[in-house]
């Protein structure tokens, strides 16, 4: 677990190093709340920086055929991720940009693991999320090869 606000609470970015430990890793998870349709500032300066023409895309493709995993937690309920909901288009949706950068970067996406409501769950639901994550973390491309890559994959 690489917590960006634990090493960055000035907002200065270790471009090298975060390149260095990406290098060392085949599944990347970011794990973050939904924040006005997107992630918090920090990640997005992350990715601004880190997931950088020359390294992710362009001429160098070092993520090339690494995975990608968005794990969320939203403010509202599932259905307000919907046409008819108070956000007005579904999740997938909103996290286009993401799977977007993924497959820029040449990455396999990994169907985002998604706790809605997070703050209002029972204590039950937030354990059964908790299992779930603990368990594809046990075995992150378990899913993935048994459905034959096709996991969300943008490939």
């Amino acid at each position: 677990m690489h917590d960006l606000y634990g090493a960055y609470p000035d907002f200065f970015i270790d471009v090298n190093y975060e390149h260095d430990l990406l290098m060392t890793h085949d599944v990347i998870v970011f794990h973050h709340p939904l924040y006005m349709y997107s992630c918090p500032a920090l990640l997005k300066e992350w990715m601004d920086r880190v997931l950088g023409k020359g390294f992710a895309f362009g001429d160098g493709s070092a993520l090339a055929g690494k995975y990608w995993r968005s794990v969320i937690t939203t403010g509202g309920k599932e259905d307000a991720f919907s046409p008819m909901g108070y956000n007005k288009y579904p999740l997938e949706q909103i996290l286009q940009p993401f799977e977007l950068t993924a497959a820029l970067c040449q990455m396999h996406w990994i169907e985002p693991l998604v706790l809605y409501w997070s703050r209002n769950v029972s204590d039950i639901e937030r354990y059964q999320h908790a299992e779930q994550y603990r368990q594809w973390l046990n075995n992150p491309l378990r899913e993935w090869d048994e459905q034959g890559g096709r996991h969300g994959d943008n490939q």
